[in-house]
Order: C-alpha cells, then structure tokens, then sequence
C-alpha cells in the first residue's frame, strides 16, 4: 500500500473512502478493485470499493443541495478557489508527478509536464470568474433595456480517462465549478488515487462541503446512475467510442423534465502529413513525440504517418532508427517509454500487432514485448511501426491506443489528405511542410477539429478550444477555452422594462 494514502482516505479494512457530502465516507459495497502500479503489477497502490447506485445517488443528492449555496457565491469568489488549488498543487507538483508516473506509468518527465498544463488549466479557469459575461442587446423599445445572464445547469456528471487522469479532470471538474455547478466525479479505475488527490485538492483549497463529490467504481453501476438520475443537468466523458456512443443513447431515451446535456469526446485516429519540402529529422522527431509519447496512450496521439512518395524510404529510415534509440523501462527510473497503463491494455494492444500482421502489413520496428527480466513483471510493449499498410486495415481504421504507428504514401497533397480523411475520426491533424499554400489548403480540406502544423498532433493549451469531428466527439459543445463556460452554463435572456 502506498504511504500516499494518507489514513483518512481509508476505512477500517485499508479501503480507500469515497468523498459525498463534504465527508470521506465508507462505501459498503461489498466489491472491492485494486489499482496496481503498471511497471511491476504486484505492487498494489490501493484498494477502492465498487461503489452501487445507492452510493451515486448519495452524491448526487448532496451537490444538488451543496449547488444552490454554491450558485449563490459570486463568479470571482468561486475561482479564488481554484487558484488556491493551483497554488496548493504547484508546492507539491513533483510529489504529484512521482504519484502519477507510479499509478499511470508515463515518464516522469510526462507526468511533471501533465501537473504543468494542469496548473495551466486551473490558473486559466480561475480568470472565468472574472469573464462570466453577458451581453446587453439593443431593443426596438426605448422603455426596455435587453440583457442576457449566465446561469449554472445544476449538477453535473464528470466521467474522466485514465490515460492524463489529473489534466482531463481539471479541464472538466474547474470550469464545471466556477461556473456555480455541482460536480459528482467519476475517475477511471485505473487511476482512482490521482483522482482522489484532485478531490482532496479542491477540498483543501476552501470548495464548500458537497459541492464536488468522488465516487469509484464501474461504468454499469457508477457510470449508468450518472447519466440516467433525473437530478442530474449534464454530463461531460472523454474515453472510448463505445462507451461514448452508450451515454448519448442513454441520455436520449431518458425520461425526464429536463433534457440531458452531453459533452462527449471519443478518440482519434490523428494523422500527420510529411511533405517532401519537410525537414525529415524535424518531422522524425515531431512524429516520435506523439506517437510514443505517453506510450501512446492520448486520444490526440499520432496513430498514421503518410508521408510523400519523394522521401518516404529517407524518412522511415529516421524514424526506425530514432524508434530503435528509446529507452524502455520504469518511468521513474529515467527511461524514455514507460509501460502500457495495464496488462489488459497490453493484451489488446499485443492483439492489434498480429491482426496487423495477420492482415498483411509488415513490421519496420518492434511489433513485440521488449526482453528481459526487468520487464517481466510490466505492461510493457515496444514502439511499433507497420508499413505496407492498406486503407482497410485495422491497425489503419481503429484507435489503438498504444505507441504505434502506420505508414501510408502519397504522391499529391489531394492523396494525402483523402487517406488522412479515410477514417470514422476526426480530432487531431498534423502536417510538416515549409509551403504556406500546402498549408492552407491542408488545413482548409482536412476533417479534424483541431490542426497542428510542423507540430506533434500532441499537446493541447486550455486557452483554446479542443474538440473533434466526425465520430471523436459530439461536435457541439467544445472543452477548454472560453468556449468551455458555454457547456457548464445556461443563458437567459432578461427584458428590463420601465
């Protein structure tokens, strides 16, 4: 049991408590998971209990009463709390990233810039407070003044991944709270202790008692009593098609007075185009980032590589040899690849080498699970890159969520972008090249809600708005940015007569 778990977070049996109410709370649920560390998978980190609708509805009740003391608090009072949780979390950042590295298995390099743009995120939100407008609109009426007001929806679900278990989070839970909202939070269960450390962060920060409540436990349970109780206003999720898919159709068919707010986001199948004007090593480099960075667990990581016919064979060969050079190992022990978050995620990802494989693409690097005995014990797999790959494949078609990589070539822009457009996704693009109408034109055609040029398809800013297109999202309501108030807040329009 990790000595981060502070005693009390834990009941009597050494199982980690949920918060409900303002209160750490014994969940007796009978069911109990545990969260083990992905680079030696007999280290268990903690045990959390599988908390039943009972639970959920509990935590439901307590921030739609703990919300209407809440909505009555002005705007800046609201985000002096999240500032104060960004000074909290910036004194205790590489306690933070060690915990994160353990639980999650990034680097922890990457769990340290996770924190950063997590303080970025809560610094950002708490300036809403300050930016809670509306607007004043001119009548036909002399007697009459028009003026709109923001309004918070009442509570709202939160249902965050594992893969950046604190940044996501905060990029929902903040904007959800300084716009006067109850949150109940959801964390995965593979990272149930970072998401605990957020709860226990708001609550250190001075958030009034009930108004975010942290519940753990399973999508069918948890997850379904989130989307389908009547008190609930709205419900923001980032994980799998599938899931996402389940909430909408959920929310759909829910019977009640108000209608169900969805934000969803689904993945990706991010593409990066290589020109042949691209400084290759540039490009290597910027396509080794976001594909095995985070060992390519991001939906915004770069999954296909299409790359001109006129420096293909150059390029691969960099981008092998700059594959071959990463360190695999324990994040906290400087390599440059952590393990996979789980051995589940390694089984599928292991799954998606032979169907590539099986399918007829060949392997240029990897394609296995390293040797040795220091990776016996770990989610561990290689960097993976498949060539020869055609449009129907699945490791060209579906999200795989792991560091690897499809080739394709093309020998015109028009090429290039239709097979990067040739997939259900569309969420993040990518395209090296030094020619400024190359770039209009990629930008103008290409179906993806969030373009990066001679940049990784990774690495988002909270000041902008990030969403997809096609099947990586809803396409409605966008995450971050000023764009993100529009989500957690109901506009009404007031006509101030004489």
């Amino acid at each position: 049991m990790t000595p981060a778990v502070a005693e009390r977070y834990l009941d009597k049996e050494g199982v980690c408590r949920n918060l409900i109410g303002g209160e750490w709370v014994q969940v007796d649920s009978g069911e109990v998971f545990e969260d083990t560390n992905p680079a030696d998978t007999r280290q268990v980190l903690a045990r959390f209990p599988k908390a039943n609708r009972e639970t959920v509805k509990a935590a439901i009740d307590a921030a739609g009463e703990a919300q209407k003391k809440w909505a009555e608090v002005p705007p800046p009072e609201r985000a002096r709390v999240l500032f104060k949780a960004a000074e909290i979390l910036d004194a205790e950042k590489d306690e933070y990233a060690k915990l994160l590295t353990t639980e999650e298995g990034k680097t922890l390099a990457e769990s340290a810039g996770e924190i950063t743009r997590t303080l970025g995120v809560l610094r950002f939100f708490s300036g809403s407070g300050y930016r809670m407008y509306g607007q004043v609109i001119p009548s036909d009426d002399p007697k009459v003044q028009i003026y709109t007001r923001r309004e918070p929806l009442g509570v709202v679900s939160i249902i965050t991944p594992w893969n950046f278990p604190i940044l996501l989070a905060s990029w929902k839970i903040a904007p959800a709270l300084v716009a006067g909202n109850g949150v109940v939070f959801k964390p995965a269960s593979y990272t149930p202790l970072m998401g605990m450390r957020l709860a226990s962060l708001f609550e250190r920060s001075g958030l009034p008692k009930g108004v975010l409540n942290f519940v753990t436990g399973s999508g069918e349970a948890v997850g379904d009593e989130m989307v389908r109780n009547p008190n609930v206003a709205a419900v923001s999720f980032t994980g799998s098609n599938t899931v996402g898919q389940s909430i909408q159709s959920a929310a759909s068919s829910r019977k009640t007075l108000n209608i169900l707010r969805v934000q969803l986001e689904m993945g990706g199948k991010n593409p990066t185009l290589v020109m042949d004007d691209a400084e290759l090593d540039n490009a290597a480099n910027i396509v080794v980032r976001a594909a095995f960075g985070v060992t390519g667990q991001s939906c915004s990581a770069t999954e296909r590589v299409i790359v001109h016919d006129r420096v293909y064979d150059s390029f691969l060969r960099k981008l092998v040899d700059k594959a071959s050079r990463l360190r695999i190992g324990n994040g906290l022990e400087g390599a440059d690849m952590g393990p996979l978050v789980s051995m589940t995620e390694r089984k599928k990802v292991l799954g998606y080498f032979e169907a590539g494989k099986g399918e007829g693409a060949q392997i240029a690097y990897g394609g296995g699970v390293p040797a040795g005995e220091q990776y016996a014990h770990g989610a561990y797999v290689q960097p993976t890159i498949f060539t020869d790959v055609s449009a129907n494949m699945s490791v060209a078609q579906e999200e795989i969520f792991g560091p690897v990589v499809a080739m394709f070539r093309f020998s015109n822009l028009d090429e290039g972008i239709e097979i990067a457009n040739s997939v259900e996704y569309g969420l993040l693009s990518s395209i090296c090249t030094n020619n400024l109408s190359v770039i209009q034109e990629f930008v103008k055609k290409i179906k993806a809600g969030v373009v990066r040029v001679n940049r990784p398809t990774t690495g988002i800013e909270p000041q902008a708005p990030f969403g997809g297109m096609k099947k990586s999202g809803t396409n409605t309501y966008r995450e971050n940015g000023d764009q993100a108030i529009e989500f957690y807040t109901q506009m009404k329009t007031v006509y101030l007569g004489a």
